[in-house]
């Protein structure tokens, strides 16, 4: 396993983690001056900026865009709906390559309105990412297909393990590196068949996110916890994808009430600290 202890090298910041204190613009001062060298931006935040000046910003001050958040939520009741979510979905390309990101990653999206269909829903995904791949392809921007816990599984992702993301690179793009997986602990960390899914994902690993799990969990959504201060083993789950030869980015992404109260710098020297401490 790589060492992180001696180097910040790998690490970067989903700015998910400092949304509720900073905009993007101080997110890439802010790491800046904490070392940190990667960054994983929002799209309302770069369409805030735009997304030629937001990719400006991020390369003037010498920046790694490791991903994107996000694409997807392909689902919908209807024609129109799924129509309007397939081009959101282009114009997300477009901004990802406008910034350089490494990848575009993508959930799947819930239940349609009025709908307990979740075959029927996890089919809307498939076609939505079926429809936007030639776009991806001809801008090179690659897609990274994240399963959410299945928690989300009828509200937010009905994509929720990584043999089922490893499936759709399978029948959609097999052999195409467009077209990959997110492995965030938060998410995958419970699969008793994850160790036989990161390693058939191999190469097709785009990103790796880490956080951890707090129990009890307070808000499904908003209690994530800081690596070290939960129940995921994430060295283990580091050492599962690093032996499939990922040497990429480790992202930490924390929606957390808690964490988005504290100072934001505080919250940086912590990332820090745990990256070389505790991932």
């Amino acid at each position: 396993m790589r060492d992180l202890a001696s180097s910040l090298r790998w690490l970067s910041l989903n700015t998910a983690t400092v949304r509720e204190q900073w905009d993007l613009r101080a997110a890439i001062e802010g790491c800046v001056q904490h070392g940190i060298p990667g960054i994983a931006p929002w799209r309302d935040q770069v369409q805030a900026l735009g997304a030629e000046e937001a990719g400006r910003l991020i390369r003037d001050a010498g920046l790694t865009v490791t991903g994107y958040c996000r694409g997807g939520l392909f689902t919908a009741p209807d024609d129109a709906g799924r129509r309007a979510a397939i081009d959101d979905n282009l114009r997300a390309v477009d901004e990802a390559a406008a910034i350089g990101a490494q990848c575009l990653i993508v959930l799947g999206g819930g239940l349609p309105a009025g709908s307990k269909d979740l075959a029927g829903a996890r089919a809307q995904v498939r076609d939505g990412i079926a429809a936007i791949l030639p776009h991806a392809r001809a801008a090179g921007v690659a897609l990274a297909i994240e399963p959410l816990h299945p928690m989300y599984a009828t509200e937010r992702c009905c994509i929720n393990t990584l043999a089922e993301a490893n499936d759709l690179c399978d029948a959609l793009a097999p052999d195409d590196p467009i077209l990959g997986v997110a492995v965030d602990v938060y998410h995958v960390h419970w699969d008793p068949k994850l160790a036989a899914e990161i390693a058939r994902a191999g190469p097709r690993i785009l990103a790796f996110h880490v956080c951890d799990w707090l129990a009890p969990t307070k808000h499904m959504l908003l209690d994530r916890g800081m690596m070290g201060d939960g129940l995921i083993d994430i060295p283990h789950i580091r050492g599962l994808v690093e032996r499939t030869g990922y040497a990429g980015p480790i992202e930490v992404e924390i929606f957390s009430q808690d964490w988005w109260k504290r100072e934001p710098d505080e919250v940086l020297r912590t990332i820090v600290e745990r990256y070389r401490t505790v991932v």
